[in-house]
This record gives structure tokens, C-alpha cells and sequence, in this order.
């Protein structure tokens, strides 16, 4: 089966292409690089000929609710709509567990996104993950100066390897609209996170300040509230295994 990544440089993506060549299809990678621009249309329609499925794990960094919302709005609907001209027969595409209950601007826009998904012209299915295990050190690369002040919150992190196997099994398949959430095996503080993260090399040491943060993103929000895949790997093993 042929399959098109959309961010398949990314994070996510690269894993996405290795687990589909090893599973044996035929990844295509759509990505301004490789001559695909989900934000202006420029190339998608030569990218996706023969095209059997997108997979789609596209991202900007940002917290910036107008920002995030353009991306995803505009980078989803032109993906769908070279889609559908391609007779493409099942999108996927990867969002994130709490995204309905924590209303950062970020969230927002995948959230957004959902709704492109689900209002587009292709079947779909939409699969909600919690925080990767790189989630913390991440957030200690935004964070600068002597101190590393980490939000007071619980999360469910997951190796990014497993929400890529997860993806591919998914889009071999009939599309299913809201997959059940995928998280990892263990909750975690993530305040614990970033100084296990530290202590074991992976950010500049420094002392970790935790902050307190009102609403549902301290209360449990990011975690998952019904059935669904967990995964194996815990962030400790992860850890261990040079955080790969």
C-alpha cells in the first residue's frame, strides 16, 4: 500500500516511514523538502498520485491560538482536498488526548483540525495520544535562564516509536472516525519528568521550579478518561535506553 506522511521529516514522521517500510508499504514523505507545501497546495496533488491512504502527523511549534489555528486549518484542508482529487480512501490523523477539555492555544488548533478532518471530503479516522516521553525536554529547551520552571501537571507519556506503529496498523485499516486513546503505560508528574531528564543528561542542569497552573491541565486533563491502547515502554526505560 502506497502511504503519504505528511511531516514525515518530523519527529513523528520519521518514525511513521520506518514503520511503514518495515511493515512493507510504500511511504511517500510530503513535506516542503521533499517538494509537498501542505500550507500553500504547491506540490501535493504530483505527491499523492497512486496514493492509498494519508497519514497525517504535521505540527508547528507554537502556543499561539491564531497561529496554531492557521496551520492546522489550512495545512488540513489543503491535504484533504489533493486527497480526495486523488481518490485517496483513508485518512489518519494523529491528535492529542485532553484536547477538548484543555483549551490552550495550541490545543485549540488541534482541535481544529479535528473538525477539518471530520467535515472533509475523504474517510477518516483521528487518533488521540498522550504527551511523548521527549514531552519534558521539550519544554526545558523553551524554558531559559538559571531556572527551569515546569508546570505542576500529570501526564501519560508514550515512546513516539509506539504511537508510529499504532498509526500504520490503524491506516491498513477501514477508517473508524474517533480511534480509542492511545497513552502510555505509567502517569508520571512532569515536574518529575524534567528532573529525572536532567539528573540523567538529556538538558542543561539547572534547579527545577514547579509552577502551579489553574484549570484542567493540573487536574488530569491530559490523561485518558476511557478504554484504549497503552503502550509498553515506560519513561524510565526510555531513559535507560539513551532516550531514543
Amino acid at each position: 500500500m502506497k502511504v503519504a506522511v505528511a511531516g514525515g521529516t518530523g519527529l513523528t514522521g520519521r518514525h511513521v516511514i520506518e514503520v511503514l517500510t518495515a511493515a512493507g508499504h510504500e511511504p511517500v514523505v510530503l513535506a516542503r523538502s521533499a517538494g509537498a507545501d501542505l500550507m500553500t497546495g504547491a506540490g501535493l496533488d504530483a505527491a499523492l498520485d497512486g496514493v492509498d491512504a494519508t497519514i497525517d502527523v504535521s505540527n508547528v511549534t507554537t502556543m499561539n491560538r491564531d497561529v496554531a489555528m492557521r496551520f492546522f486549518g489550512t495545512a488540513g484542508r489543503n491535504l484533504l482536498d489533493a486527497a480526495a482529487r486523488a481518490g485517496v480512501r483513508h485518512h489518519v490523523a494523529l491528535s492529542i488526548v485532553g484536547v477538548d477539555r484543555v483549551k490552550t492555544g495550541y490545543y485549540q488548533g488541534k482541535l481544529h483540525q479535528e473538525q477539518v478532518v471530520r467535515e472533509g471530503p475523504v474517510p477518516w479516522t483521528v487518533l488521540r495520544a498522550t504527551q511523548f516521553h521527549e514531552f519534558a525536554g521539550q519544554l526545558l529547551e523553551r524554558v531559559r535562564g538559571p531556572l527551569a520552571v515546569v508546570p505542576r501537571m500529570t501526564v501519560q507519556p508514550i515512546a513516539v516509536r509506539e504511537v508510529a506503529e499504532a498509526l500504520v496498523e490503524i491506516v491498513a485499516g477501514e477508517p473508524q472516525k474517533a480511534a480509542p486513546d492511545l497513552a502510555g503505560p505509567q502517569v508520571e508528574s512532569l515536574v518529575d519528568m524534567a528532573r529525572r531528564l536532567i539528573r540523567a543528561g538529556g538538558s542543561r542542569r539547572r534547579p527545577v521550579v514547579p509552577l502551579w497552573l489553574p484549570g484542567p491541565m493540573a487536574s488530569g486533563g491530559l490523561l485518558p478518561t476511557g478504554p484504549g491502547s497503552r503502550g509498553v515502554l515506560t519513561f524510565e526505560q526510555w531513559l535507560g535506553e539513551g532516550r531514543r
